[in-house]
């Protein structure tokens, strides 16, 4: 989908703040209630803009315990791979799964209450996954950035 410029600029006012109304955002770009109306329409069609969400706080929600686990499958078979990502996006603990290239198989992102939580998710759901080879652990020691919105 080719972008013009009232279009990057509205994307980028929704990403700052999805619960301005169409008379807001129409006053900052200068168009019509209808016409802002209209644009939103026609990039939610062509799910430019997939969902709206709202942002937890995760320190008010009780998952500030943050980790990132990298798996390495035991075997890369099709078969490992689909069971393995079935199974993954069934646990609520993970938040985020990339399939990725290098030295391991998948990135997770974890997001639980303290250590404590952590080590039970590790020992009674993520390493009971048959195809799991080995993981790597680490632990957010501070959160330095992060963003939901993507630069365009």
């Amino acid at each position: 989908m080719n972008f013009d410029l009232i279009d990057l600029k509205l994307l980028q006012f929704l990403q700052e703040d999805a619960k301005q109304t169409n008379k807001m955002l129409s006053n900052r770009l200068n168009l019509s209630v209808t016409a802002v109306y209209e644009r939103i329409r026609k990039l939610e069609r062509e799910g430019v803009i997939a969902q709206y969400v709202a942002l937890l706080d995760k320190n008010k929600v009780d998952r500030s315990f943050v980790a990132f686990c990298h798996i390495k499958l035991v075997q890369h078979t099709q078969n490992n791979i689909v069971k393995f990502e079935r199974e993954v996006a069934n646990l609520e603990e993970i938040s985020e799964c990339y399939h990725i290239s290098g030295d391991y198989d998948y990135l997770l992102k974890v997001m639980v209450q303290d250590m404590e939580d952590f080590r039970e998710f590790m020992v009674k759901k993520l390493t009971s996954i048959n195809h799991i080879g080995s993981t790597h652990s680490m632990f957010v020691i501070n959160e330095v950035k992060h963003t939901t919105a993507i630069m365009i």
